[in-house]
């Protein structure tokens, strides 16, 4: 993690109310990049504080990017009620507006973990202000991502090798049908959750923005 980040607790206007928010910023020069990083399903327990987003998060901050958690509506000690993805799709584009106002000369990222994958991913793919997107441990058993077949974007994706939320191969035949520059990294022996390996989730994000700036 960066030495001299601010750290600012608030609320970001929601489209639904207020939306509780984390935002590091590096001390010094300006980013060049403001990323959002999007949290797991807030019905079974996901939050802006979540392991695995605080990792992604991390790594982000490490390499001098604007890094906004935030809590979707209805979780934590944001406004609104749960979605099932849909408004929480207007959630994330509210995180970007506001980084993009805070920070107009940065390129945007957006990264998700789980849930936060499959809502923010699609948002990604749309909004033009954003330029690279990370995936982390993208739900394919069950959730569709055929949205991402028309995103020709830099893409990562970060896997656990036996993801109980999403077959490690289905998940690599997804990634390979994709347009544009995809890297797909598997992390040997865990789980969803990359217990006991965050640290190489955090290299994986590491490596392919630092490439990529």
């Amino acid at each position: 993690m960066s030495a001299a980040h601010d750290s600012r607790n608030f609320f970001l206007d929601g489209p639904t109310g207020k939306l509780e928010a984390v935002l590091w910023t590096p001390g010094g020069a300006a980013p060049r990049i403001a990323a959002v990083v999007c949290h797991p399903h807030p019905l079974f327990g996901g939050t802006l504080h979540n392991k695995v987003v605080y990792q992604a998060a991390k790594a982000l901050d490490s390499l001098g990017c604007a890094v906004l958690r935030f809590n979707f509506r209805g979780a934590g000690r944001s406004e609104g009620r749960h979605d099932r993805g849909a408004g929480e799709r207007d959630d994330v584009r509210a995180a970007l507006a506001y980084l993009a106002t805070e920070f107009p000369q940065a390129s945007l990222l957006l990264a998700g973990f789980s849930f936060g994958s499959w809502v923010g991913l699609r948002v990604g793919c749309e909004e033009p202000r954003v330029q690279r997107l990370i995936g982390i441990g993208i739900p394919v058993n069950h959730s569709d991502f055929s949205y991402l077949a028309g995103c020709a974007k830099s893409k990562l994706f970060v896997h656990g090798e036996n993801d109980e939320f999403g077959d490690v191969e289905k998940a690599r035949r997804v990634v390979a049908a994709l347009p544009g520059e995809n890297r797909f990294v598997v992390i040997p022996g865990v789980d969803h959750f990359f217990a006991g390996k965050l640290d190489e989730l955090g290299q994986a994000i590491r490596d392919f923005v630092a490439t990529a700036a």
